[in-house]
């Protein structure tokens, strides 16, 4: 695994543990998680930059974005305990076969 791939999983772990902390802030009435937001996305921003140096723009956006929002709807529905529809889990498999698809066109 390149070191490309490495920083996009770190943008992508910090990119969810940033949003997160959006739901834990309870609209930025708790400190620490709302100071956590900005931490966690500006680690993010700054890996998904190191990971664009060498990986298609494309490509890694789509990962990055795709990968994301199935790990918060994962998030969602067991830590939060947000409901988990079938229309919500057929959606989150669509967007994870996006994600092959574009990745296997590179």
């Amino acid at each position: 695994m390149s070191t490309s791939w490495i920083y996009l999983i770190a943008a992508i772990l910090f990119e969810v543990s940033g949003t997160t902390c959006m739901k834990l802030s309870e609209g930025f009435t708790k400190l620490v998680p709302s100071v956590l937001i900005f931490v966690f996305y500006g680690l993010c921003f700054s890996f998904l930059t190191l990971a664009l140096k060498r990986l298609e723009v494309s490509v890694a956006y789509s990962v990055w974005a795709g990968l994301g929002t199935v790990l918060i709807a994962i998030i969602g529905i067991i830590w939060f305990r947000e409901s988990a529809t079938s229309i919500k889990l057929l959606s989150i498999a669509l967007i994870i076969m996006g994600v092959i698809g574009i990745n296997a066109s590179e």
